[in-house]
């Protein structure tokens, strides 16, 4: 039974996760860095509305709020740091993928056999 998974396949596929890791580490990063922003900005405006005789009860919910959504950009930063783990392993498996696999590519494009494509498998790994 022929398959289309064949060395180079798997490598395109590999290279577009790679790819794609990558950027969604950068988006999540961005994305809580713009998070950390709003936490500073919230901090900044009940400092505004400390300097305003504002009542205390809305200071204080005002700078809890902050204090919410500094966590939330705690957490952000810490999955972007996965994220970037993630994306890091995938381009380490890949390179390793194509270190170890590479020649085998290599010599089946180089040989002057026709019909390897459809050798059994069995047979190579009997051989």
């Amino acid at each position: 039974m022929a398959t289309d998974l064949t060395y180079k396949a798997l490598v395109r596929a590999v290279q577009t996760k790679e790819k794609t890791l990558a950027r969604n580490a950068e988006s999540v990063k961005r994305a809580a860095d713009n998070i950390k922003e709003h936490a500073d900005d919230t901090a900044s405006d009940a400092d505004a509305l400390g300097a305003r005789s504002v009542d205390r009860d809305s200071i204080s919910e005002c700078q809890e709020l902050s204090k919410i959504i500094r966590g939330v950009s705690d957490a952000a930063i810490q999955y972007a740091a996965k994220t970037d783990d993630t994306a890091k392993a995938a381009k380490t498996a890949g390179d390793q993928a194509r270190t170890t696999h590479g020649g085998f590519q290599e010599a089946f494009d180089r040989s002057t056999v026709t019909g390897l494509e459809n050798v059994s498998r069995d047979w190579l790994e009997q051989e």
